[in-house]
């Protein structure tokens, strides 16, 4: 996996709650009104949207979004890939040479710009296969060719599905505070054992058996044995990131790959297990390493989640 500096990476929206909220009630209202018109589900309209709009933020040869729907269609596609005028909004000479743009608001222009005409053209794109999940699925990868990008968009329409609105950007430090602890960032430092590499996380050091809790809104994606981090756990939230805790002693019970988890859950406890076969534990102290990746629609890279750490840390603490 790639790295890089914390200082280029956010989790979740730093704008002012109000603005937040403001957005997303007129988010919700524009997948409901896609949703009434093309029998494709608003959760998974917002899905695709907050898929892209990471994917947006996280790169920079995707030009900036101008309205809230920040799916973008390249020029090529929206317009069709014969169409000479990459920059066509009528929707009839658009559908003739094969582009997917079309007029969502009722004012005979397929602007890539509009957002009820962004979300109203990949809707009936993805319609054109079938409404039921697994048509669904064939759209999503005949448009993206690449399997992660769909399971990434599955897990945010199963958590927008779950509970019903679009604020899942609570987070919460991995071990409760009641417990002794103690961290420093150790993200970058070198690691010998398995060959030369960087430290990939923060280590968090605690007794054998100290619960460790998910961090954010999120659905689990891999659960089980690695010989680097022992028995861990990934779970990915609603900003395509990635969380990695290692070394658990153990798993709560009844966790699966593919269930949803909040803030606070209790996921597994505090151990030293890894370095090894399954099973092999105790080749360093107990502790829980924590990591963080981020996926861009391309590659995945790690970055710091020390900054995070305290400050979820702080907020538990206000709380």
């Amino acid at each position: 996996m790639m790295t890089t500096s914390a200082q280029s990476v956010t989790l979740g929206a730093e704008k002012p709650k109000d603005t937040q909220n403001e957005e997303q009630k007129k988010l919700m209202s524009l997948y409901k009104n896609v949703e009434a018109v093309t029998n494709i589900p608003w959760y998974i309209l917002a899905a695709i949207d907050q898929y892209e709009r990471n994917v947006r933020h996280s790169r920079n040869d995707i030009p900036k979004a101008e309205g809230l729907i920040e799916i973008y269609i390249k020029p090529e596609v929206w317009t069709g890939p014969l169409n000479p005028n990459k920059e066509d909004k009528n929707p009839t000479s658009i559908g003739l040479f094969g582009g997917i743009g079309e007029d969502g608001d009722g004012d005979d222009l397929a602007d890539p710009n509009n957002d009820m005409d962004v979300l109203y053209s990949f809707a009936h794109y993805l319609e054109s296969y079938g409404t039921d999940l697994e048509n669904l699925k064939i759209g999503l990868w005949d448009y993206y060719q690449r399997d992660k990008s769909v399971g990434l968009i599955l897990g945010h329409m199963k958590l927008y599905k779950k509970y019903g609105h679009l604020k899942l950007d609570k987070h919460a430090f991995p071990v409760p505070l009641n417990h002794n602890y103690s961290y420093k960032n150790t993200w970058g430092d070198a690691r010998g054992w398995g060959g030369r590499r960087i430290h990939e996380g923060t280590d968090i050091f605690a007794n054998y058996g100290v619960p460790v809790r998910a961090t954010c809104f999120g659905v689990i994606e891999m659960k089980g044995w690695n010989k680097f981090g022992g028995w861990r756990i990934g779970i990915r939230d609603i900003d395509n990131t990635y969380h990695y805790f290692a070394h658990l002693n153990g798993f709560a019970d009844g966790l699966a790959v593919g269930q949803v988890v909040e803030p606070g859950q209790l996921i597994g406890s505090v151990g030293s297990s890894g370095y090894g076969p399954p099973g092999t534990s105790g080749k360093f102290p107990p502790h829980l390493h924590y990591g963080l990746y981020k996926d861009n629609g391309r590659t995945e890279w790690s970055f710091d989640p020390y900054p995070h750490l305290r400050a979820w840390e702080r907020a538990d603490r206000n709380r």
